[in-house]
């Protein structure tokens, strides 16, 4: 009688050691057969997909989509796609969410009058691993892109595989050193998890960080996303929950946030004035969240 241990070699293991020894041996078409086969296994689907990504394999996303398409272990990105019962392919679900975030970005910088590919300098903050990231340098080149995030690991990771330049964040908004201005900072999904002691803190250093002329595009969970969780507010029209998709940071720092269009007002007009707001508009992003943009003065 046969028992199943914990150390128990996976089907996936042992596929993704059998390519391992067909890739070692040139026999690049054993090789792919073998890997996807493997990237359909939940355990090795990471390490899978970066060697048929390495080695131009058939399958292989960059071949597909033009740009690099490796994925970090520690992006919790990937991990909530990984784990959502909706994604029935989470490597192209993952790859595919950014290149929607970049068209939708495109039609809200159209919007006001600033398109996307005349930007010199582009702040994407709040940045992971990129998912976002690949798709953007792709667009603008990667000597245009700056990345900030609050996980090292992140910036990192950014720099190295996409080449674009980075700084790490802060957890306290004040505490925040940048290299420079630029004429876009777009903040994805940050003031979706901001608590309320930090949120408008965040808002005035991010805006800091514009160039004259220049624009700063945030989103947040708005009145939609808030019913469709069915969310309490308060009477600021604000609710925060010390949880994320996030494994690496503190979730008191970064839980889960949503506002309705008069606390983000509010918030605005007490940080940097009601009339910088050049744009807003409803689930913008992901048919979920709301946008605004800022615009500071020449």
């Amino acid at each position: 009688m046969t028992t199943n241990s914990p150390s128990a070699t996976s089907q996936g293991q042992q596929l993704l050691a059998e390519a391992q020894l067909m890739l070692a041996n040139g026999n690049f078409e054993a090789a792919s057969g073998l890997l996807l086969r493997a990237r359909a296994e939940k355990d090795v689907m990471l390490a899978a997909h970066a060697l048929i990504e390495q080695h131009g394999l058939t399958g292989s996303f960059r071949n597909i989509m033009g740009l690099d398409c490796t994925i970090s272990t520690a992006d919790d990105i990937f991990g909530f796609f990984a784990g959502h019962p909706s994604s029935n392919n989470p490597l192209r679900d993952y790859l595919a969410d950014g290149w929607r975030t970049l068209a939708e970005l495109m039609t809200v910088m159209e919007r006001v009058g600033q398109p996307l590919v005349q930007s010199q300098h582009f702040l994407e903050f709040a940045s992971g691993h990129g998912r976002f990231t690949r798709h953007l340098a792709h667009l603008l080149g990667p000597g245009k892109v700056t990345v900030s995030d609050v996980v090292p690991d992140a910036v990192d990771f950014a720099q190295r595989t996409f080449g674009v330049q980075g700084f790490v964040s802060a957890s306290v908004p004040e505490q925040l050193v940048a290299p420079r201005q630029y004429d876009t900072v777009f903040v994805l999904s940050l003031f979706s998890h901001l608590p309320r002691s930090t949120w408008g803190r965040w808002l005035q250093v991010l805006y800091n960080l514009v160039s004259p002329g220049g624009i700063l595009v945030f989103s947040t969970h708005g009145i939609k996303a808030a019913r469709f969780d069915s969310v309490p507010l308060d009477d600021e029209g604000f609710f925060f929950a010390p949880s994320s998709e996030s494994n690496a940071i503190d979730p008191n720092e970064y839980g889960t946030a949503f506002t309705t269009e008069a606390f983000v007002r509010a918030r605005i007009a007490e940080t940097v004035g009601a009339d910088k707001l050049e744009y807003f508009s409803p689930v913008q992003f992901w048919n979920h969240q709301d946008v605004y943009v800022l615009r500071k003065p020449s």
